[in-house]
């Protein structure tokens, strides 16, 4: 069985990272961005991963099949953004995106963030449902921090309440 391996962002996933996103987003959503309406992904060290924030990728195989990164946006709080995988690696088989989901809040958590909050747009149905599913709650738009940084396709909004100094354990997925 091919095993899923979550490491912190090097720059050597790079290429694959910017590949497997913008694959994502415009040939399986049809949602009209570049490389360069995504800035984020062409410095993510200093993006990323400063402050609290930090950025991982799902490995297998030696190839990135995932992504997920959390964005510091001060007061303890953070922005989840990026979380991709690719297609043939979702679902319960792999629980690539669960897998990614629980090393950032275990990492949140550990760094004491206790809000998180992300946006998303319409079309990414199935993400809705996983992000529900996993005690993220609907905000109105209105109601996200200030400093909150809004993408242009983001028309869906939630959030997720840490409980600080009280780390996710991992459960047993195989």
């Amino acid at each position: 069985m091919e095993v899923i391996v979550i490491e912190k962002y090097r720059e050597a996933y790079k290429n694959e990272v910017i590949d497997l996103i913008l694959d994502v987003q415009r040939n399986e959503f049809q949602i009209p961005i570049t490389r360069e309406d995504q800035p984020d992904l062409n410095d993510i060290p200093n993006f990323y991963q400063t402050g609290a924030g930090n950025f991982w990728v799902a490995i297998c195989n030696g190839k990135v099949v995932g992504t997920i990164s959390l964005l510091d946006i001060e007061n303890n709080q953070a922005a989840l953004r990026k979380l991709f995988v690719n297609p043939a690696y979702r679902g319960s088989h792999y629980n690539t995106a669960k897998l990614l989901l629980l090393t950032l809040i275990d990492w949140a958590a550990g760094h004491k963030i206790e809000k998180v909050f992300l946006g998303t747009t319409e079309k990414f149905l199935a993400a809705h449902r996983f992000y529900e599913k996993n005690g993220f709650c609907q905000i109105q738009k209105e109601k996200l921090p200030a400093v909150f940084p809004i993408m242009k396709v983001d028309t869906k909004f939630y959030y997720y309440r840490i409980i600080v100094n009280r780390r996710m354990e991992f459960p047993e997925i195989l």
